[in-house]
């Protein structure tokens, strides 16, 4: 598995501390009792497992289920390490103002009845925030199922059963998922180094918690239930800190919901939510899943198997149509079939009947024994093309599920590459099955759901690649953006909203980024003598206050070739808008297009995550195309160039059909300075470039909007 060492210009160390939370030596419950259905009860029956010393709390009684019961924290005598919660909400600024003073650090809220009930509840929560900050207690919850910690024999939850001890932390901000997935444990074996439910998340976050099971020796991966990010920049740091040693995976509802908001640019109008969370997950190194099962079998897998090093996977199978179905997988999630070199080829045809499949997938024909499967195995993983071998297996008369489990079991300690297993069917594989899994091979019921491991496994490898990158960009200078922060700061202090398309391309040279000479005319006498200052051939664009989308009311004349032309034309855009929304044109030289490709560049404000830039292919046709990718900046030639890659607009660069290749380094460029523009003027609510002219000359913006934040 890759590794990486971060620099002393990355994030900065975790500084909270939460160990009270899974490794208390002391737990006081506030709120026990012996009443039937009570979650106070509920709690003290789990917690009278916990090894270390147990204060239950009660004003009312002496004893409570016959332990000896305190009327408050105070007349105990003692701190505790951690102090549990289940009262009325009402009561909870007093109480933690009771725990301060106690000397108490660490407290689960339990309790409901906060900002989820409306204005007064979210009042009420911001008064136990306060007095939490004043006495530097840290929190869970509110509004939770409380935490488990199987290793230390803690169950601080009104849960039914406690969690298995295993490797994985799991974060969950649903509680009631939270009882089903611990269900599901007992049954799949899963077992955790701790079990979490943040609940309202008031204190500790994400970025809290992720921190803390990065440090934590007896946790080997971490996997979230997210509903929603929270502190996003928290959880951002984080990520890019820990993802690098553990892997994290994260299920997060809510993709198919109405993301997007109404945006005066393409690229707002182009960028929801859960896009950019996806680009976020990636600028983290964090892997989304999307069940329930993936999410717990990619925490085992990517915390033990070794990672491929590309995304070539080689296939093995005794029946064509598993290995049909591995390759749809496989391919329509991101990662390749590997190309069998032509010395695998003919070594494949040496060892295999003369009507093997002559190819990835490799088909050793239903009748294939052991050593068949063997030779094959041992051809495929010295290829060095293939990254990662999966192995498909049906049974059938011939064929032998455990002696071909032993092969693959024999080629796997001979190679570093990730080595998965299908073998398909019930009873008949069960015990080749058990072989492969004690032997430290992936198995999977069916050969699609290996070829998405496969592909996860490859994301994961690449994610960490670029954080790399990332973290290397926290030591590295950037563009200077003086200019354009004067220039974009005058504007909006003369109250503009909305640049014309002159005054954005003003911010985009001054911002380093190439713009075609434009010109401002009021009448068609300026724009007859800036086309001829120019040299015709000329376009005239409109010059509007309100309209953004030239070309849908006829705002675009192209090609003008004289003085005549040109008035014809400023006439027609002219009668086209009304007066309001005239406030006259641009004159700009006409550029050829001609060997260049029309690309899209563009940058909206996320309300958690900050900029967001868009990149794909441009034009008139850029909604209906929908070919993009979005990036978190800053930026480094190299992250740009990578996700230019994951275009479809990308092959069209490389040159097709005798255009040239377009010039792949200023286009990075031009990304990295929109980037830094972006986040030097926090002022920019959106900037769109459509289209961004790319030739083997370089780029060229030849239109441009930018709208200010208010």
């Amino acid at each position: 598995m890759t590794s990486a060492t971060l620099t002393t210009c990355d994030l900065p160390a975790c500084s909270t501390e939460l160990t009270a939370f899974f490794r208390p030596h002391s737990v006081a419950l506030i709120g026990a009792t012996e009443r039937a259905g009570s979650v106070g009860r509920a709690l003290l029956e789990n917690l009278v497992s916990f090894p270390g010393e147990l204060f239950p709390i009660n004003a009312k009684h002496e004893t409570v289920l016959g332990r000896r019961a305190w009327s408050s924290l105070t007349s105990m005598g003692k701190a505790v390490d951690l102090v549990i919660i289940a009262t009325p909400a009402i009561q909870m600024p007093e109480i933690i103002r009771e725990c301060g003073i106690c000397g108490v650090r660490a407290v689960i809220i339990i309790s409901a009845g906060f900002k989820e009930t409306g204005a007064e509840g979210a009042k009420l929560e911001q008064a136990v925030l306060d007095e939490a900050r004043h006495y530097g207690i840290r929190i869970v919850g509110p509004n939770c199922l409380g935490l488990m910690s199987p290793a230390a024999g803690l169950n601080a939850t009104f849960a039914t059963a406690m969690a298995g001890a295993g490797r994985v932390a799991f974060l969950s901000q649903s509680g009631a998922l939270c009882t089903a997935i611990l269900d599901w444990s007992f049954s799949q074996r899963v077992g955790f180094s701790a079990f979490v439910s943040v609940g309202s998340m008031l204190d500790v976050g994400w970025g809290d918690l992720i921190h803390h099971f990065g440090q934590d020796p007896e946790t080997e991966s971490i996997v979230i239930y997210m509903e929603s990010v929270g502190d996003a920049a928290g959880f951002m740091q984080a990520a890019r800190q820990v993802s690098l040693r553990k892997p994290i995976v994260v299920i997060k509802v809510g993709r198919t919901a109405e993301a997007a908001r109404a945006a005066a640019s393409h690229t707002g109008a182009m960028t929801g939510s859960d896009e950019v969370l996806d680009a976020a997950f990636e600028r983290a190194g964090v892997l989304r899943v999307d069940t329930i099962e993936e999410l717990f079998d990619m925490a085992e897998l990517l915390a033990k198997q070794t990672l491929p090093k590309g995304p070539n996977l080689a296939i093995v199978t005794n029946a064509g149509g598993p290995g049909a179905l591995a390759t749809d997988a496989l391919v329509r999630n991101g990662a390749r079939l590997a190309h069998l070199q032509a010395e695998t080829v003919k070594e494949l045809d040496a060892a295999l009947p003369s009507h093997w499949s002559h190819g990835n997938p490799v088909d050793v024909l239903g009748d294939a024994d052991a050593g068949r499967y063997e030779q094959a195995f041992e051809a495929v993983l010295a290829d060095s093309d293939v990254d990662g071998l999966l192995a498909i297996l049906t049974p059938q008369a011939m064929t032998a599920p455990q002696a071909v489990a032993q092969s693959l079991i024999k080629a796997m300690e001979n190679t570093a590459k990730p080595v998965l297993a299908s073998w398909m069917g019930g009873s008949a594989v069960a015990e080749a099955r058990e072989k492969l899994n004690a032997a430290g091979i992936a198995t999977y019921d069916y050969p699609d759901e290996a070829a998405r491991a496969f592909q996860f496994m490859w994301q994961r490898q690449d994610r960490l690649r670029r954080l790399e990158e990332t973290n290397r960009l926290a030591c590295c200078s950037r563009h200077s953006m003086t200019e354009a922060q004067a220039l974009i700061r005058q504007l909006q202090y003369l109250g503009r909203l909305l640049l014309s398309e002159a005054e954005a391309k003003s911010v985009l040279k001054a911002a380093g980024i190439p713009v075609v000479e434009t010109h401002v005319a009021r009448n068609e006498s300026e724009a007859s003598d800036h086309a001829e200052s120019l040299g015709f051939p000329v376009v005239l664009k409109l010059l509007s206050p309100t309209i953004t989308h030239k070309t849908d009311v006829g705002g675009v004349r192209l090609n003008l070739q004289n003085r005549d032309d040109v008035v014809e034309a400023f006439r027609h855009i002219q009668s086209a808008v009304s007066d309001v929304d005239f406030a006259g044109v641009t004159v700009q030289p006409m550029v050829t297009r001609r060997g260049s490709t029309e690309l899209i560049l563009g940058c909206s404000y996320d309300a958690q995550f900050g900029p967001v830039l868009l990149f794909g292919a441009g034009g008139i046709w850029v909604e209906v195309m929908q070919d993009r990718v979005l990036l978190l900046p800053p930026l480094s030639p190299k992250l740009a160039h990578d996700r230019i890659q994951q275009t479809r607009i990308w092959r069209a660069l490389q040159g097709i059909r005798g255009q040239p290749r377009a010039d792949l380094q200023a286009i990075a460029d031009v990304m990295v300075k929109l980037g830094d523009l972006a986040l030097a003027v926090p002022e920019i609510a959106e900037i769109d470039i459509n289209p961004l002219l790319a030739s083997e000359h370089g780029v060229l913006a030849l239109d441009a909007r930018i709208v200010l934040r208010q």
